[in-house]
């Protein structure tokens, strides 16, 4: 009997030992098998291409320098003839926009921190050195394709109609702005302190609005000049 025990315990470790390599040789085969096998590349979805149109106009520019260099703009920053800055209805303040002169296809990108030319048939006016830039300073005026890159959030769409906005203050600092906004939100109701970027520089302006007409501005203005206050009428 004991010699029995010994031959039917053999038998299974070597049952043991051929099922053990026949399982390691088939998973060889699969591995050569995947191995082998083309991998296909990861399919990449292209990115999206926007289909919507740069605001563009097309106009005459004209440029504007000495007389107003020093002075404060429409957005509270002081215009220098130096920078890279315009004036334009067209286009909301705050926005950065490029300037192509139409005879010589010069182009020079410019943000926009103040309201003008009030010229009719003009759409922009432009700074001493834009000009100088595009070429346009000794005939004063060139025909210019002007095309939006950048606007302020919650600006409105270009060629929308205009707004008018009441502007009592714009400051470098935001809690002047709030202390202002304060005060005047117990007379007013709609009193905001709107912050805007032109030319690298921060300005928060305190302004009421936004009215339909410009009468109804004026109206506004009329009565908060009680307080003292260098108001300006901002058309957007």
């Amino acid at each position: 009997m004991p010699v029995y025990r010994i031959r039917y315990r053999g038998a299974v470790i070597r049952a043991a030992c051929y099922r053990a390599a026949c399982a390691l040789a088939m998973s060889a085969l699969v591995a050569a098998c995947s191995a082998a096998r083309p991998v296909s590349p990861p399919i990449e979805t292209p990115a999206s291409v926007s289909t919507q149109p740069t605001p563009q106009v097309v106009g005459v520019a004209s440029w504007y320098g000495p007389g107003f260099d020093g002075r404060r703009t429409s957005t509270g920053a002081i215009y220098h003839q130096e920078d890279l800055t315009a004036a334009s209805n067209e286009f909301p303040l705050g926005s950065r926009v490029m300037v192509t002169n139409l005879d010589n296809g010069r182009s020079i990108e410019v943000a926009v921190i103040d309201r003008g030319p009030f010229k009719k048939g003009r759409k922009i006016d432009l700074s001493h050195k834009a000009a100088h830039i595009i070429g346009m300073l000794d005939k004063g005026t060139a025909p210019v394709r002007i095309s939006l890159i950048s606007a302020p959030p919650g600006a409105p769409a270009v060629g929308a109609p205009l707004r008018y906005f009441v502007q009592v203050g714009s400051f470098s600092r935001e809690d002047n702005a709030e202390r202002l906004r304060d005060k005047l939100s117990a007379s007013y109701r709609d009193v905001r302190v709107d912050r805007l970027e032109a030319d690298q520089r921060h300005y928060y302006r305190v302004r009421m609005g936004a009215f339909a007409t410009r009468a109804e501005a004026e109206s506004r203005a009329r009565d908060s000049a009680r307080f003292g206050l260098p108001i300006i009428i901002v058309p957007e």
